[in-house]
Parts: C-alpha cells; sequence; structure tokens
C-alpha cells in the first residue's frame, strides 16, 4: 500500500484550458482536481478490498467509485446532451442508490455480490464520463450551461461526501477481518487524530436570537438542507472549547458507563444490551486475541495502534455520545447552539477531527423546499428519524465543510467518525447544583 496522493492532484485528461469558454475554467479545473482525488483514495485498494461489503449500511470502495460516476451520467449527460451514448445502459440500475425518479436500482444491501463490472471496468466508466463530461463543459451552449451548472458543482460535492464514505465504510470491512489491515500505514497527516490535551474550558454564550442556516450569495453552494436562513431564540448556554477525548472517554467505561442504564436512552440501552457494547467499536481491549498488549488499543486507517487518551474519541454513537454527556453532568448542544458559537476564540476542533453529535433531530428549517426535479430526493425525503452532526470529520475532504453544514445519520451508527462537544444550561453563580465530573 501506499501514501496517500495529495488531494491538489491533477486528473491527466485535464481539457485543454485554453479550449474552455471564459467562466468556465474554475469548476473544469475543480472537476479533474475532485475526480483525480477520489482515484487517489481508492489507489492503495486491490481488486478484494474494492469488491467488499461489511454491512448494508456500507457499500463497497467499487461501488462509491461507479455510483459518483453515475451521477454526472445520469443527471448531467443524459438530460442535457443530445445523443449521448452511456458507457454500458445497464449501469444505470447497478449505480442508482436511491433517485426513484430516475428508475430502479439494485438493493442495497447486494451491492457487495457486484464482482462483475471489475474495478477496471469501472475505472474505465470513469474515464469514459470524464471525457464525455469535459467535452460538456468545453463545448455546451451558454442557455444550456447556465441551467446545468449548479448541478455540476452538486455532482462535486455528492462526489466529496462518498470519498468520505469510501473511508470509512472501507474501515468498517478492515475491521471486520481478524488481519486489522491498514489502509495508509504510512500516516498522512491528514488521516490522523492529533492529540489535545489541554484542559477542558467551557465557553459561556449568552442568551440571544440568532440567524442560523445558509445566507445565499453569488458563487456560495450550499445543499439545500441548510436553509433558508431564519432565526432561532436560544437561552444562555455553555460550550466545551474543545472534543472529548479517549482518556475522558476511558474514565466513563472504567466507571460503568455501558452497565449502568440510567444514563441511557431507552432505544439507546436497549442498543447496548442487544449488541454487547462495552466500548466504541474499534476500540481493542484487554483479552481480545487481536490486543497486542493489556492496555487499550484503537483500529484506525493506520492499523492497530496504542489509545491516545488526548485524541479525540470517535466511532461513537448518538446514543454513546448522550450518555457520556449524561454522566459527565453536561448534555450535547443543539445544532443551533453549535452553529451560532461557531467561530467563537477559544473554539477548537470544530472541524477536520471528528463530526460532533448534537441534540437536534434532523428535520426541514422552516420555509424549506427541496430542489427541482430528481435531485429533490437528495436531503429532503430522509427528514425522519436521523439525527444531526456537525462540524467535518479527518476523513472529510479539505474545503468541504462549512458552518451550515448538516449532516445526518440514525442515532445507533457507529462506523463514521463521530465523536462529541459538550454543553450545558448556563446557571446563575448563585446555583446549588453540583459541578460536573469534567
Amino acid at each position: 500500500m501506499h501514501p496517500i496522493p495529495a488531494p491538489s492532484d491533477r486528473a491527466s485528461a485535464t481539457a485543454d484550458p485554453d479550449a474552455i469558454p471564459p467562466g468556465r475554467h474554475e469548476l473544469a479545473e475543480r472537476f479533474a482536481q475532485v475526480r483525480a482525488h477520489t482515484q487517489a483514495l481508492a489507489a492503495p485498494l486491490s481488486p478484494e478490498d474494492q469488491c467488499v461489503q461489511s454491512m448494508p449500511d456500507a457499500s463497497p470502495a467499487k461501488w462509491h467509485l461507479a455510483h459518483v460516476t453515475w451521477f454526472f451520467e445520469a443527471v448531467v449527460l443524459r438530460p442535457h446532451v443530445p445523443h449521448y451514448l452511456p458507457f454500458d445502459e445497464r449501469f444505470f440500475f447497478l449505480f442508482n442508490s436511491y433517485y426513484e425518479a430516475l428508475g430502479p436500482r439494485h438493493p442495497r444491501a447486494q451491492r457487495g455480490l457486484l464482482t462483475r463490472p471489475s474495478a477496471q471496468q469501472v475505472m474505465d466508466y470513469r474515464a469514459h464520463v470524464d471525457a464525455a463530461m469535459q467535452t460538456f463543459i468545453r463545448e455546451a451552449d451558454d442557455g444550456v450551461w447556465a441551467r446545468v451548472a449548479d448541478l455540476v458543482t452538486l455532482g462535486l460535492h455528492h462526489e466529496q461526501q462518498h470519498q468520505e464514505l469510501l473511508l470509512t465504510d472501507l474501515l468498517h470491512a478492515f475491521s471486520c477481518n481478524p488481519l486489522l489491515p491498514a489502509y495508509a500505514p504510512a500516516e498522512p497527516p491528514v488521516l490522523r487524530l492529533a492529540s489535545n490535551s489541554t484542559p477542558l474550558r467551557w465557553l459561556p454564550c449568552h442568551e440571544a436570537i440568532v440567524e442560523v442556516g445558509h445566507a445565499a450569495a453569488p458563487g456560495s453552494f450550499a445543499f439545500d438542507n441548510e436553509g433558508p436562513r431564519h432565526r432561532r431564540l436560544l437561552p444562555a448556554y455553555e460550550i466545551a472549547d474543545r472534543l472529548v477525548n479517549c482518556g475522558e472517554y476511558a474514565r466513563f467505561i472504567t466507571d460503568g458507563g455501558y452497565r449502568r442504564p440510567e444514563l441511557w436512552l431507552s432505544d439507546g440501552w436497549a442498543a447496548v444490551q442487544a449488541g454487547g457494547w462495552q466500548a466504541p467499536p474499534y476500540w481493542i481491549g484487554a483479552g481480545d486475541p487481536r490486543a497486542p498488549s493489556d492496555d487499550w488499543q484503537v483500529f484506525g486507517l493506520q492499523g492497530v495502534r496504542p489509545l491516545d487518551p488526548s485524541a479525540p474519541v470517535a466511532q461513537l454513537s448518538f446514543y454513546e455520545a448522550a450518555a457520556f454527556a449524561e454522566w459527565a453532568g453536561a448534555r450535547l448542544p443543539t445544532e443551533f447552539e453549535w452553529e451560532a458559537a461557531c467561530g467563537r476564540a477559544g473554539l477548537v476542533d470544530m472541524t477536520g477531527k471528528v463530526w460532533q453529535w448534537t441534540r437536534s433531530a434532523y428535520e426541514p428549517y422552516p420555509g424549506f423546499k427541496p430542489m427541482a426535479g430528481a435531485v429533490g430526493e437528495y436531503n429532503g425525503k430522509f427528514m425522519v428519524g436521523q439525527i444531526v452532526l456537525r462540524g467535518g470529520s479527518l476523513a472529510t475532504p479539505a474545503g468541504h465543510t462549512r458552518p451550515t453544514y448538516r449532516n445526518f445519520f440514525p442515532p445507533a451508527a457507529r462506523w463514521q467518525f463521530t465523536g462529541l462537544r459538550l454543553a450545558r444550561d448556563l446557571v446563575p453563580a448563585s446555583s446549588n447544583l453540583g459541578e460536573p465530573v469534567l
């Protein structure tokens, strides 16, 4: 396996910039960068690595590589390029994810059965669509381009989401392998959870009416679920200046955190019992035959390493995050508290380490309207039974997040780089409430 090439690597088939009409150069260059980075992420993987699907919620790397390509073919090229010749008509069925408006699809839980097309055929598929997209960017008339440029931009952000999923899904698959193979043993700094050993501090946020949500501006991008921008009343609260780390979470475990039902939401306690949870899923403890010592070890993209007590705890479900907050005498922030605090002096690791669970259900903002057309299925239809996360993780592509970004997962999900930041109500100094654990 090899170190991961930098995100700035260019695709070799980048269109001649002199042939691109004015106003399209930046998007053409970005298209080449994003597409090249996806292939760079897959470069260390064998064909066998690319085909495995370890659970229904995860997808094989090969499927991710094909699906993001399908998006450009199905949403941009086929509807807007007369006489476009698909690479393989059957791929519209194989690599559709959940778009009912774009036809039937192969069952999600059976993506790992797709040993064909081969990994090489998927790369050929990507090359075919890349060439067609470069021709489209260069030759589309101005009227068509005005209608479709935003779809190309959406497709690039969609591909960046799958770049992260490619890594997290693969990590889950490798965690199921008794060999616990490393994806990137050379430790690219961008994929390492850096330590922060500073004592946790609480930053006060006074009661206020705040504006939340994306403020549309020329040239800016946001998913439809980030708007409309609107006002929220936030009572006074405090937010932790940093993320909860592994050492603090280990104290929770030692104090019987997974054996104390009073700390857990009802569904969370049921998940603990049903799954036999005793620690985060990639922690390896004493007695595990895979453990090289009696101390906690953690499996990650670099393989098995000794637990770093100062590194942010990751791969937590919402239930675990909420139980830890209860144990610590605190709570999780709402997504609006998190957003309002973002950018404040003194807050660190708001992005680039782990996605941070909030206490907010994933629901539409007042006045929300999905995008027009098939892409209207992108976000809105998932607004039930999910919890909002904010920030971004070490696996999130650089520049992909922003303070208004709303990630979402079911509360039991544990295979993403998900952790937590604590919050608590701001109480008067004269209060008789006891001090929290942290």
